[in-house]
């Protein structure tokens, strides 16, 4: 099985080291458009007020246009580690043991703007961009750009995939047809029903993921998930389209750190 993870906006800094191609674990045929989508972001980051708007950048976080223009010189570091905000808080890498974190880099993925798909050990380091950014200097937009560059991935080699990427970056390399499962997060409701979350469905995929690593159990295709979860009492069952599993969530949150280390067995 494989899990792919949308990443994140907020980012930690720092790190060691610097960054060498060969170190990324996806397809060598994401080589060249990694390439040029860096000379298209350094190029676009040398000019401030013309990146402001395609990359999002007010005045509070200006700054950190600095980080695309030190890409080769800040420091790595695993792509599981780089990312913050609220479904990597829920996933609380920090504080697993050394097999989960080895079950990670194994069995996850993180679809970057700036990278493609990379390993969750991968080396990275700190970049501004997101899915929906534009970089004139690509002479095509980033969707476009890596849909062809994941044209040629053999999706079958990587196994079972449940995707838990957002719309927006599992638009940059789409799952072939009966490649895997996409999960939707909702909330049950008073009277038993579900209801879509928002923002805590984030949490709710950190959540789960961080379970896996923990359970480190044997999944090689949608039954062997349903059947886990069921066993691990989580709610996730086939409710949607073909494709789409679903879980459900009393609170629409996970249990809070210091429950999660009690109940996760995490170290």
């Amino acid at each position: 099985m494989q899990i792919l993870l949308p990443p994140s906006e907020t980012k930690r800094v720092g790190g060691s080291g610097i960054l060498t191609p060969n170190d990324l674990r996806a397809s060598s045929a994401l080589g060249d458009a990694r390439e040029r989508v860096r000379a298209a972001l350094e190029a676009l980051s040398r000019e401030p007020e013309a990146a402001a708007k395609p990359l999002k950048l007010g005045v509070k976080n200006r700054a950190e246009l600095e980080y695309n223009l030190e890409l080769g010189e800040s420091g790595v570091l695993p792509a599981i580690e780089r990312y913050t905000g609220v479904l990597y808080d829920a996933l609380d890498v920090a504080t697993l043991d050394g097999g989960a974190r080895e079950w990670l880099d194994t069995h996850v993925l993180v679809q970057s703007a700036l990278f493609g798909l990379v390993g969750a050990g991968d080396p990275i380091p700190a970049y501004r961009l997101s899915a929906s950014s534009r970089l004139p200097g690509l002479g095509t937009s980033l969707k476009a750009a890596w849909r062809v560059a994941h044209a040629d991935d053999d999706w079958a080699e990587r196994g079972w995939i449940l995707d838990l990427r957002s719309k927006d970056y599992a638009e940059l390399a789409p799952l072939p047809d009966g490649a895997g499962a996409s999960l939707r997060v909702a909330q049950r409701g008073p009277n038993g029903e579900a209801r879509a979350l928002n923002h805590f469905n984030k949490a709710a995929k950190g959540d789960l993921v961080r379970r896996l690593a923990v359970a480190r159990p044997e999944i090689s295709g949608e039954d062997d998930l349903v059947a886990w979860a069921a066993e691990a009492g989580i709610d996730l069952k086939r409710r949607g389209l073909n494709g789409q599993l679903t879980l459900l969530t009393e609170l629409g949150a996970p249990a809070s750190a210091a429950n999660h280390r009690a109940t996760t067995g995490a170290r």
